[in-house]
């Protein structure tokens, strides 16, 4: 075991790292967000084709961002990019965001999803099991389980890197293993040849399907040129959500064996397995279920994939394989997933708030090591934040108002490349990003198309996360230096 100067020990290998990028990657998302791209687009071939434009970007952006992390691989990943690139104000508006809404709101909604899954076990566990209503706020059975598990896994993590890499290892093999299984058994038992001719005859006729929930009608209106491509952008919000996190291993950087090196590997690795793996799962999804259906229906094959109760594809697929039995495997392979993607975000983001406190940018107590060579304080901050988003009931809108900012701060990172080409070209780059300038130019252009269509055709997923980065910049001014002046 190694330490470095920081007090950080270096415990976190290969294949920790391959856990940590594929585990905190993979949630509920590759089994809920397929129904409502289904909805935007309308057919077969341009679904495929969002969860592969999707993939593209993904392992674009992880190509390029590799070359920062093996530059700078520091404790605090994108924040210290971002700081170097762009000045503190910049890096500050990212940490502010990061702990305000993108990680601990992620924290909250996939704890509050490990809950509900649970709840197909142990129905004790349902949002309409309600422990205390004092009228402005309801405190039900869910909230508490994912509160408990919230708690559970800041707990484990405070005792050590070590042993929160334990726990990534052993969900996230599972998880990985269990969705191939799911991959094979569905293939070998739930093909359906009437469905599979329904969905792959018409590949390319896209249409978007809105719900009038109150009435049940459904309209469906033809896409094409411009329309087609507004209709691709919207519907790659989901599935882009599905696929975060990849960067998350590099807020790690000084607790992993041999970071230079370890870091844009398992990213490669990481983002390459489960792109392929949510195509894949895609394709199964699309010889089980017919993508149109009746909303009205009550069993999951007349649903179709794009009226799946509740979103929840993964739960239909499941139920026309093998009925309540696969039903139940189904939902305890997303209590896997959803457990292992929270202990990966949890591990993960404390060190961007460590990073911010060494630089006198947020509380001074966060800039700490525990006696176990973790952030502890910051990790019990971010703990208690998650749980407060749980008890809001607010979580679920805080991460839509986000979904810009997000792309916003991975085009600033990913353009940094560019800056600190020019700044700094002497500085050792033990790895270059593949395709440069081309692939960091196509992340770039792609993520910007899509920001520039949310905000004009989705004001309510952009301007709201633009408010939120823009309220950082007085506190930046207001208690940045207050910060400086308690650290000094």
């Amino acid at each position: 075991m190694s330490e470095t100067s920081t007090g950080f020990k270096r415990e976190i290998k290969l294949f920790d790292a391959v856990m940590l990028v594929a585990g905190s990657m993979i949630g509920s998302g590759i089994f809920i967000v397929s129904a409502d791209i289904g909805r935007s687009v309308g057919s077969t071939g341009y679904l495929l084709l969002v969860w592969g434009l999707t993939g593209l970007m993904t392992l674009a952006g992880a190509l390029s961002y590799g070359e920062l992390t093996s530059l700078m691989p520091r404790a605090g990943g994108q924040y210290v990019y971002l700081r170097e690139s762009y000045g503190p104000l910049v890096a500050f508006l990212y940490g502010w965001t990061l702990f305000l809404v993108i990680q601990s709101g992620t924290i909250a909604a996939v704890g509050v999803a490990f809950a509900r899954f649970t709840g197909v076990l142990a129905p004790w566990f349902s949002e309409e099991n309600v422990l205390l209503d004092l009228g402005f706020l309801q405190f039900n059975t869910v909230q508490l389980l994912a509160i408990a598990s919230i708690v559970l896994l800041t707990l484990i993590n405070q005792q050590g890197v070590r042993n929160g890499t334990i726990i990534q290892n052993i969900f996230g093999s599972t998880k990985l293993i269990a969705l191939f299984a799911l991959l094979g058994f569905g293939l070998l038992l739930g093909t359906n040849p009437d469905v599979i001719d329904l969905n792959f005859s018409n590949l390319w006729d896209a249409q978007s399907v809105v719900l009038d929930k109150e009435s049940g009608a459904i309209t469906r209106t033809t896409l094409s040129g411009w329309a087609l491509l507004v209709g691709i952008s919207t519907a790659m919000i989901g599935s882009l959500f599905s696929s975060d996190s990849w960067n998350n291993i590099g807020f790690s950087g000084d607790e992993i064996v041999n970071p230079k090196r370890t870091i844009v590997l398992s990213m490669a690795i990481g983002t390459a397995l489960v792109t392929i793996l949510y195509i894949l799962i895609n394709v199964v999804y699309l010889t089980i279920l017919p993508l149109q259906g009746d909303p009205g229906a009550t069993d999951a094959l007349s649903r179709g994939l794009q009226f799946a109760s509740n979103d929840r594809v993964g739960t239909a697929v499941a139920e026309v394989i093998g009925g309540a039995p696969a039903t139940i495997a189904i939902a305890i392979l997303i209590m896997i997933s959803t457990f292992g993607c929270n202990n990966g975000v949890i591990l993960s983001a404390p060190r961007v708030y460590y990073a911010m406190a060494k630089d006198g940018l947020f509380f001074p107590n966060m800039a700490k090591l525990n006696k176990n060579g973790v952030p502890g304080a910051a990790l019990a901050i971010q703990c208690v934040w998650a749980c407060v988003l749980c008890l809001s009931g607010r979580y679920s809108d805080l991460l839509d108002y986000v979904i810009f900012a997000v792309l916003l701060f991975y085009i600033l990172t990913i353009a940094g490349i560019f800056i600190l080409r020019r700044t700094m070209p002497d500085a050792p780059r033990p790895y270059k990003a593949i395709g440069y300038p081309v692939l960091p130019a196509l992340y770039i252009l792609m993520a910007s198309f899509i920001c520039i269509v949310l905000l004009i055709y989705k004001p309510n997923y952009s301007w709201p996360g633009l408010i939120l980065v823009g309220v950082g910049i007085p506190v930046y001014f207001l208690f940045g230096k207050r910060f400086q002046r308690v650290q000094e």
